[in-house]
C-alpha cells in the first residue's frame, strides 16, 4: 500500500521522471543548498532568542524614560493633487 492511496511504483515513477528531468548532479546541488539554508534559518532562530531578554529589557527602559512625538501624517497623493 502507498502513501495516500498513491502505490509504490507511482512514487518511483515520479522519481525517475524528476531525475531525467534534472539530472543527479543538479538535485544534489539543490539538496546541499536547502539543508545550508535550514541549518542557518536555525542558527538564526537560536541567536535571535538568545538576544531576546536583552531587547526586553531594552524595550522596558525606553518605555519608561521615552517620549512621544505627535504630528500629522499626510499622503503623498494628497499632496500631489
Amino acid at each position: 500500500m502507498g502513501v495516500g492511496g498513491i502505490s509504490i511504483w507511482s512514487l518511483l515513477l515520479i522519481l525517475l521522471i524528476v531525475v531525467l528531468l534534472f539530472g543527479t548532479k543538479k538535485l544534489r546541488n539543490i539538496g546541499g543548498d536547502l539543508g545550508s539554508a535550514l541549518k542557518n534559518f536555525k542558527q538564526s532562530m537560536s541567536a535571535g532568542e538568545e538576544e531576546k531578554p536583552a531587547d526586553a529589557a531594552q524595550i522596558g527602559h525606553e518605555a519608561e524614560g521615552g517620549s512621544a512625538v505627535e504630528g500629522k501624517v499626510a499622503s503623498k497623493d494628497k499632496e500631489k493633487v
